[in-house]
Formats: C-alpha cells, sequence, structure tokens
C-alpha cells in the first residue's frame, strides 16, 4: 500500500486524516515544506501543474524530470528524505494546447503523461474537462472521461511501476487558473451529490469498457467543490456550520475520498474540518508565494532602514509593468493605484510568476546578501516582522538556518502549519 492509499484509508475510516499538497516550484516553498514535514513527521505531496512543467518546459523552463531532480536535490539540502515524496501532476490533460484542435491537444497531453510518469510522477490529476478549438469551453462529462481514460492508459503503459500509480478524476469549478475571476463576486457553489456521483459513475464506465478490470482500482481521488475558493481581493470561506452533502455518496466508491482545490487562505480551523467531511488532499500554492513575498518585503523594509536603498517592490513593479502576460485578464483596476495594490498584493499572487525572472533573483540574493552582513537586534526585527514569525524563524536558526533565510522559511510555514494540526 502506497503513501495515498494509507492516508485515504485512514481518512475513510474517520481519523479525518489529511495532507496539503503543496502546488509551487519555487525553491524556499519547497524548501520550508520540507522542513516543515521533517519537523513534523511527516509525509509530503508536491506537485507540478501542466502549465508550469511539461515536455516542452513549461513557464518554468523545466521537464517533468528536472522538477523531480530539483526537489530531490532541496530535500537532501534540508535533510528531508525524498522517499517520502509523492510526486504529482496536477490538471495533466490537454489544458495547455486547448487552442488548437483536440486530436492535436491530446496527443501533447499523451506526451506529456508520458513524460510525467517516466521521470517518476505516481499521482495523476486526469483533467479534461476544458474544450480544445471548436469545441465549448467546458466539455460533457463523457467527452472528459473518454479523454481522461485514453490519458490513463497511457500512463500505464510508460509508468516504470504502473501498481505505483494513483488516479485523480474531476474538476473543480471554476476551471484551472489560480483563482476565482474579479468579477465573480457571488461565491463558489458547493458540489452538488448528484453531480459527484455522475461524474463518478461516467468515469467509472469508460475506464471499465476498456476491457482491464484493475484500471479503475487506481482511482482514489475526486475533484469537487466544497464551497472554498478564492478571488483577487476577496476569499469564500467554509461555512463551517453548512451541511456536508458530499461524503454520503462515498460508502458506494471504496477507496476513494474528496480532492480539495485553492483551499489558500482559509481559516485554520476549516482544514480539520474539510478532513471530517473526507477531503483527504488539500491543494495549496498561491498562499504560500504570498508568503514567501510578504517575507521578502518585510525584509527589504528592513534594508531600507539599514541602508536607504530602494525597496525590492520598486523592480518587481517595473518588471510586472514592462511585462504584463501573467496578470492581465485576471486584474480589472478602476485606477493606476488600485491596479498596484492587486499586483503586489492580491491573492490571486500573479507576482509569484515574475520571482524567477533573472534580475529579480539577482535583486533578492543582492538583499539577501546585505542582510547576512549584520545582525540585527531582536527588537529591530519586532519592528519589521510579527512575533510569530520570529517565533519561529528562532528555532529554525538553531537549526542552523542563516536568520535572514529563517524568516523566509518561517512564514511560509506560518501559512502552511495549519493543516498539519
Amino acid at each position: 500500500m502506497n503513501l495515498l492509499q494509507q492516508l485515504i484509508r485512514s481518512n475513510l475510516k474517520g481519523s479525518a486524516a489529511c495532507s496539503p499538497s503543496i502546488c509551487s516550484a519555487h525553491p524556499d516553498v519547497l524548501a520550508a515544506s520540507c522542513l516543515l514535514a521533517k519537523e513534523h513527521d511527516r509525509d509530503l505531496i508536491i506537485e507540478a501543474t501542466s502549465n508550469q512543467v511539461n515536455q516542452f518546459g513549461g513557464y518554468t523552463g523545466m521537464l517533468p524530470a528536472d522538477f523531480i531532480m530539483a526537489v530531490q536535490k532541496i530535500a537532501a539540502e534540508v535533510g528531508y528524505p525524498a522517499e517520502r515524496i509523492v510526486f504529482g501532476g496536477d490538471h495533466l490533460g490537454p489544458q495547455v494546447w486547448r487552442k488548437e484542435r483536440a486530436d492535436v491537444a491530446m496527443q501533447h497531453a499523451k506526451d506529456m503523461m508520458t513524460a510525467y510518469v517516466k521521470a517518476g510522477f505516481t499521482k495523476i490529476h486526469l483533467d479534461c474537462s476544458e474544450g480544445c478549438a471548436g469545441e465549448p469551453a467546458q466539455v460533457s462529462d463523457d467527452v472528459s472521461a473518454e479523454r481522461a481514460t485514453a490519458l490513463a492508459l497511457v500512463c500505464m503503459q510508460h509508468a516504470a511501476d504502473p501498481a505505483a500509480l494513483s488516479f485523480v478524476v474531476g474538476t473543480e469549478v471554476p476551471p484551472p487558473g489560480g483563482a476565482r475571476p474579479e468579477d465573480e463576486h457571488d461565491g463558489v457553489q458547493p458540489t452538488t451529490a448528484q453531480a459527484a456521483i455522475t461524474t463518478l459513475d461516467v468515469h467509472k464506465a469508460a475506464f471499465d469498457a476498456t476491457g482491464d478490470a484493475t484500471l479503475w482500482q487506481h482511482v482514489i481521488a475526486l475533484v469537487v467543490q466544497p464551497g472554498v475558493e478564492f478571488g483577487p481581493d476577496d476569499i469564500d470561506h467554509l461555512a463551517i456550520n453548512s451541511p456536508d452533502l458530499l461524503s454520503s455518496i462515498l460508502p458506494d466508491y471504496p477507496g476513494i475520498c474528496f480532492e480539495a482545490h485553492s483551499t489558500d487562505y482559509q481559516y485554520p480551523s476549516v482544514f480539520s474540518e474539510l478532513g471530517r467531511r473526507h477531503f483527504a488532499i488539500l491543494k495549496v500554492g498561491p498562499a504560500l508565494t504570498y508568503a514567501y513575498r510578504e517575507a521578502i518585503y518585510a525584509l527589504s523594509n528592513l534594508d531600507q532602514w539599514l541602508n536607504g536603498l530602494p525597496h525590492v517592490s520598486e523592480l518587481m513593479d517595473a518588471k510586472m509593468q514592462a511585462n504584463p502576460k501573467y496578470w492581465q485578464g485576471h486584474y480589472q483596476a478602476e485606477d493606476s493605484k488600485e491596479l498596484r495594490n492587486l499586483l503586489h498584493f492580491s491573492y490571486a499572487d500573479r507576482i509569484r510568476y515574475y520571482w524567477t525572472e533573472p534580475d529579480i533573483v539577482a535583486e533578492v540574493n543582492a538583499l539577501l546578501e546585505r542582510l547576512q552582513a549584520v545582525k540585527p537586534n531582536h527588537f529591530l526585527l519586532r519592528s519589521f516582522l510579527s512575533a510569530a514569525t520570529l517565533e519561529r524563524a528562532y528555532v529554525l536558526m538553531g537549526q542552523g538556518t542563516a536568520w535572514h533565510q529563517a524568516i523566509i522559511y518561517a512564514r511560509i510555514q506560518e501559512a502552511l502549519v495549519p493543516y498539519l494540526k
């Protein structure tokens, strides 16, 4: 039994066990996550998305094998056992190539699946919900299931160990993209029990139609919307006292739990409640890079005070304005002031796409090098950072992490630790 199956079996038995799934390629997010998992003696799920990592490099420039090697290197550096990491692929399907004809997009998707499973990814989210050229924006359950089945077969054919594969089916509302559009302020509607049943039944029928009676046994989770989401400037929090209308369907689908996406920025009590509702896997990403940005901006505030140098946000602002492709279409603002606030502080955190730009990396490294040369007193740090961040950072410093790096890790871990309680 693999790590995911153990987690889900425990959850279905009533333990409310659940795990965050780290959806980020940022090195500091990954290092902080590994350190926290080490501290809590926990396994770790780390996922790459199809637009982030694919056979053409994605926006990170990494192939699937590159991503796994990068994560394993980070894990080794912080002393976390790589064998405790489950590598997942998020929203794997034709979405990246949806402007192409369906046959072209699906061939690219099949090639991507091959690259993912050959690299060692074992948790595979089969998401074929979006239409391709000439198709509706959202295809029917039948079409989505047929395409998901074709991709599942590719995975089974090319994986080094097909028995280790775990499939996730379904998709959340709205479609993948990181956050609810800014003009949708009515909140999100939780998935109905009937919609969940339909998705599972249609996918099971498609899987069974292959003639492989064991294929459906690899399905471990269904993505549904529990009522959590975030937009550029607001958050849809789970209504803790709302009725649980989904768990009752699971006895008819042995071995399957729910997976929740966009759980970022929820109140700490939400995660244990989702676990009780059999959401064993909780995706989180933007909230972690949001926390990284908070730490970098706080350290830059300190650098301004100590050295009188420009704030890192000035370069970030210039970079985002000069290259708007990662945020255009995601933010709507009435004036330049509102837009600037969204660019830097929005929950959608589109700023995360710019941290890997070479000049930004150089600027952040220069900031950290300047700070490394000083040892500010606690009262000075307390003027720029919260007591909780400093408390966690001092623990990391005691373990040998440089003080400025410890602050970055600490802030990221603050956003992640509620998932582990």
